[in-house]
């Protein structure tokens, strides 16, 4: 990690899980011996780990639904052809929700924000994002959650179920993350972020150091 602007997503999501934000299930694969110890619930998703590889679905680098340890392996095999040298992050498949994108950024004229939209791969597309100057306290995240277009998938829109106290505990734990590392961090993006009835997990996420 020492002097990498890019860190790897098992060492953000160390990093996410010392703020107590919750993320999938991962161990990391550098050899077929790292198979024989995992002990994570299948489905499993395999990706490549590397800062190398930022869009790692672009370059091929995801594999889902992973149901057993044989096909494990063989993914693995397959991966270690096309990636060679590079190591590989086995995560628990995730039960979907309401996705979500929460992230840091600089802004060169108010600092460090926070910024709260709909996820997924409609991102870029939809840009329904909220921002807010770090710190931020518990009304300001209600504030961001009402101020997007797609709320209302977040209050129940055809019985869709959507814990909103989660996205709201989340974008406070991921303000005081900013707030501690404001000085080394250049950017964070959580996305997707799964937003469930009971509880929010991330899923994928990218972090840039200064």
């Amino acid at each position: 990690m020492k002097n990498r602007k890019i860190l790897t997503e098992n060492e953000i999501k160390d990093l996410l899980r010392e703020y107590k934000i919750p993320t999938t299930d991962y161990a990391v694969i550098r050899d077929e011996k790292d198979i024989e110890k995992i002990r994570l619930r299948y489905p499993l998703v395999l990706k490549i780990c590397s800062p190398k590889f930022i869009h790692k679905t672009e370059v091929g680098g995801v594999r889902l639904g992973i149901k057993n340890k044989e096909e494990l392996f063989a993914s693995c095999r397959e991966f270690q052809k096309k990636f060679p040298g590079e190591k590989f992050l086995a995560e628990t498949m995730e039960e979907q929700g309401v996705e979500v994108i929460i992230g840091l950024v600089h802004d060169p004229t108010f600092g460090l924000l926070i910024m709260f939209g709909m996820g997924g791969i409609f991102t870029e597309v939809l840009r329904d994002v909220s921002f807010r100057v770090v710190p931020i306290e518990k009304r300001d995240a209600e504030q961001m959650i009402t101020e997007i277009k797609g709320r209302r998938i977040l209050e129940g829109f055809r019985g869709i179920k959507a814990n909103r106290n989660a996205v709201i505990d989340l974008l406070l734990k991921v303000s005081k993350l900013g707030v501690e590392l404001r000085n080394s961090l250049k950017e964070l993006d959580l996305n997707p972020v799964f937003v469930r009835e009971q509880d929010a997990v991330v899923v994928d996420a990218r972090l840039v150091m200064k």
